[in-house]
Parts: C-alpha cells; sequence; structure tokens
C-alpha cells in the first residue's frame, strides 16, 4: 500500500459552494459561481464559439458571459485541449478546453475551462473538483462565500 501524505488540517482552506472568482485573462472579476466537486471539469458560459489557426496552433474566439456591472467580451485563447465531457444531462460532449489563471481566495493557478452553453444555469460557471485538487482546500456543503463577498450584482441569474 502506498503511503500517503498525512492531512495537516490546518493547512486546509475551507471554501464554500458558492464563492466569488476572477478570471483577470477573460476580465471577468469577483463573480460568482457554484462550486461543484461531483464536476471534475470546470465549465464557463461561451456564446459564438469558433475555432481558427493563428501560425500554427489552433485557437478559440468566444464571448465570455454576461456578468452584471461587467462589459461582455470578445476573448481568444488558444486551444490547451479538446475533451469529452459528460453535461448535466449525462450526455457526452466534446468540449474545447483553455487554460488560464483563477484567483480564488486571494491565490492563482492556472486552471482548464471547458466552453459551453450554461446560458440556461444560475451561474456562469461550475467549478470543478480539478480546479481545485492539490490545493489544500475543502468545500463546506452547507456555506457559501467563505472566502469572498457576496456579490452585491453579478450573483446567479433569477
Amino acid at each position: 500500500m502506498a503511503k500517503s501524505d498525512p492531512l495537516d488540517i490546518d493547512k486546509l482552506t475551507v471554501i464554500g459552494w458558492h464563492e466569488c472568482i476572477s478570471l483577470p485573462e477573460l476580465a471577468l472579476k469577483d463573480f460568482a459561481v457554484k462550486v461543484d466537486t461531483g464536476a471534475k471539469t470546470t465549465a464557463l458560459h461561451a456564446d459564438e464559439i469558433e475555432t481558427f489557426e493563428q501560425g500554427d496552433e489552433t485557437w478559440v474566439r468566444f464571448l465570455a458571459p454576461d456578468i452584471p456591472g461587467l462589459p461582455r467580451k470578445r476573448c481568444e485563447f488558444p486551444v490547451h485541449t479538446e475533451r469529452d465531457i459528460t453535461n448535466t444531462s449525462g450526455m457526452p460532449e466534446s468540449r474545447i478546453v483553455i487554460r488560464t489563471p483563477m484567483v480564488l481566495a486571494g491565490r492563482k493557478w492556472k486552471i482548464d475551462i471547458s466552453l459551453t452553453d450554461r446560458g440556461t444555469m444560475r451561474f456562469p460557471l461550475i467549478l470543478g473538483r480539478r480546479a481545485l485538487r492539490r490545493r489544500d482546500i475543502v468545500v463546506h456543503p452547507g456555506r457559501s462565500y467563505l472566502v469572498s463577498s457576496k456579490p452585491h450584482f453579478g450573483g446567479p441569474k433569477p
């Protein structure tokens, strides 16, 4: 049996199942997201998703989600990969994945984000467990906004 690292509870950051994050390269600052450890992959709502070639790389162009108080922005990123991801209906779909920095709880690191139509969902982004692993973060399933302020605007759609 492999020896695992002992869990140092004092080093864990406890976050709520709703938090605010920032995606600086997408110009999305302090917006509400749903943290879902049942989802492997982080998914961001995007409209008008299209790929194009730039040099010898495949890039993606898309319209970032509409966050109240923030201007809507057209983004361009290199495609990190394309993955088959099971959607909320349990059906596999091929999605483009980008890699970009995220800020949560005063910390910044790069995460993979799949682009998809989440227009009918309450939150423009679902933060999956791959984005949190090896970061000493645990999720309190009954609490929200433990490391961020509840947004006075830009929260979930009604």
